[in-house]
């Protein structure tokens, strides 16, 4: 094998072994967030009230109106912090804008200065920091990175936000009433099925993390049943008071 083919191979190993996952995205958070949440909360919900020796009716409705209400707020809420998030940015991208086009030298200056403190010979700084100054939508985007650290051409969307929190809590709170609803008159089967998507979360979450997924499964597992315990306890001290 020639010297070339050698460096091809090895540039196309480099490629196929240094991709990334997309971390900036608006998705993953809360789609992992609200499934979560939607199982926890709905589960909580579901064994407090159960804890008061309601009627099978009651504890369906519960269930239901738990989820609508979860899912409904949580999309609110997504949509609403990330257009916020954006909406902040954006007006911090109007500032740097403005001095971009006001003061372009101190800002070339500035960014030099900055390649400087990182380890770049002044004269290469300078020089780099001239060459991309030059398209003033280039300079904007490399001011953006390297002062607010984020990418004017990748913010989270609040709509991707606010869907993926709405269909993700309704899906974690749906299984806890999934029983009921297929005829189950008991607890136990909801609390094992709720546990188990529970565990399955954790465990799914850990393939996009480092965590491995008896870990994540876990870790999920202990936080769910941890509040289902307690709202039942909670549930049942309240229903015996009243």
């Amino acid at each position: 094998m020639s010297v070339i083919d050698t460096e091809a191979t090895l540039h196309e190993a480099h490629r196929d072994n240094h991709t990334h996952r997309d971390v900036n995205g608006g998705w993953l958070r809360p789609a992992v967030f609200g499934a979560m949440d939607g199982l926890v909360s709905n589960l909580a919900l579901m064994t407090g009230v159960a804890g008061g020796a309601v009627s099978h009716h009651t504890l369906v409705i519960t269930g239901l109106a738990g989820l609508a209400a979860g899912a409904f707020s949580m999309a609110a809420g997504e949509y609403t912090s990330v257009a916020s998030q954006r909406e902040l940015v954006q007006a911090e991208l109007d500032v740097e804008r403005r001095e971009l086009r006001k003061h372009p030298t101190d800002e070339m200056e500035e960014l030099a200065a900055l390649y400087v403190s990182r380890g770049v010979e002044p004269a290469l700084a300078r020089e780099v920091a001239t060459q991309l100054s030059k398209d003033p939508e280039q300079a904007l985007e490399i001011h953006a990175r390297e002062e607010l650290g984020i990418d004017p051409d990748d913010l989270p969307s609040p709509t991707v936000a606010a869907v993926s929190s709405f269909g993700s809590f309704a899906l974690g709170a749906l299984l806890p009433v999934l029983p009921y609803l297929l005829g189950a008159t008991a607890l136990w089967p909801a609390l094992v099925l709720a546990l188990v998507g529970l565990f399955g979360c954790g465990a799914l979450v850990s393939r996009v993390t480092a965590r491995s997924w008896w870990y994540g499964g876990l870790r999920q597992l202990l936080l769910g049943g941890t509040a289902a315990a307690l709202t039942y306890g909670l549930g049942s001290v309240f229903g015996a008071a009243l």
